[in-house]
């Protein structure tokens, strides 16, 4: 099995070849794989924006760059998928236990529906909802 991955203008394309033909698979998918994991997990009340700056300049540009509410997805020099999650968790919830459970989560989800090994799942802690 091969596993090709390609920078287009604005976003990857991962595509994986076997013996019966080709599945590619564009970022966006993975990315909303991602959101719907986070979401999922006990604790967590949201994925939030990365930015007010980043925030803004999508307004300004009708929503087309940094669309990616809280989530950034790219791969390092291994071909590793490297993964920065931005959340929300809901008051009085273990943030370590949290974390630790999102990582494991989406760390096996990605790799079971996509087949790209991830490599690291950073986690920032922004905001808490009473």
């Amino acid at each position: 099995m091969q596993k090709i991955i390609t920078r287009g203008s604005v976003s990857y394309m991962v595509t994986v070849e076997n013996h019966i033909g080709k599945i590619s698979v564009s970022e966006n998918y993975i990315t909303e794989i991602v959101r719907h994991a986070v979401c999922d997990c006990f604790g967590v009340a949201d994925v939030c924006n990365v930015s007010t700056f980043r925030s803004a300049v999508s307004s300004m540009t009708g929503g087309r760059l940094f669309k990616r509410r809280g989530v950034k997805i790219r791969f390092d020099k291994d071909g590793g998928l490297v993964i920065d999650l931005h959340i929300k968790v809901t008051y009085g919830t273990n943030i370590s236990a949290a974390v630790n459970s999102i990582t494991h989560k989406v760390s096996f989800i990605v790799e079971e529906a996509v087949g790209v090994d991830v490599h690291k799942i950073n986690v920032f802690v922004d905001d808490m909802n009473y």
